[in-house]
């Protein structure tokens, strides 16, 4: 059972943040969204250009592939929830510091609770290595991991944990779409066979 009051309270609490220094430089946060019917949550690295504009994760070119990459396995925004390990933009899209995830991730541990997702996708190396910090998954290259289902053992029950590309990724280097396809198929192999 969803507790979307507390995903309000954490929505709120990331528009008033102060944490880190990103909150100087962002136009606007971006908690995440999503209607979580299939409880599928996906966690990528941190917001772009258009994801700061707009304050909604995954809308430019990267939020384009990763509607096709659902849509192939008959999913839509609304069956997920999309969220990122950073909610506010890094400077020229740099790669998030340790300090900074470190001071953004209780936001994305208390959306976990919060949700309580059947099956979490991440979305690149970030999203891929914290997920395996956090639930104490033996941490392996993002290229050896992907494609496979890892479960965890948590003070939270049963966590499922599927790694794959992120679409920016697949973006600069067109090889990996195909990957990701592969993926995508797996994805929907694993939420056939889950508990409703």
């Amino acid at each position: 059972m969803v507790d979307w009051e507390e995903m309000r309270r954490i929505e709120e609490e990331v528009h008033r943040c102060v944490r880190c220094p990103l909150h100087k430089t962002r136009t606007n946060p971006v908690p995440g969204e999503g209607g979580f019917r299939k409880g599928i949550l996906f966690i990528g690295e941190a917001p772009g250009k258009n994801e700061d504009l707009q304050g909604r994760p995954f809308v430019g070119r990267a939020g384009k592939l990763l509607d096709e990459l659902l849509s192939s396995i008959g999913l839509t925004r609304e069956d997920v929830y999309i969220t990122n390990v950073l909610k506010c933009r890094p400077p020229n899209n740099r790669d998030p510091t340790p300090s900074e995830i470190s001071a953004c991730s209780p936001y994305l541990e208390r959306q976990i609770v919060a949700l309580s997702p059947k099956l979490i996708v991440t979305l690149g190396r970030f999203a891929w290595a914290w997920t395996c910090e956090r639930f104490g998954i033996p941490y392996r290259k993002l290229s050896d991991a992907r494609g496979k289902l890892y479960i965890s053992s948590t003070l939270l029950g049963t966590i499922r944990v599927f790694p794959t590309f992120h679409p920016a990724a697949a973006l600069r280097r067109k090889e990996l779409v195909d990957v990701m396809r592969e993926d995508f198929q797996e994805i929907r192999r694993i939420v056939e066979g889950l508990p409703p």
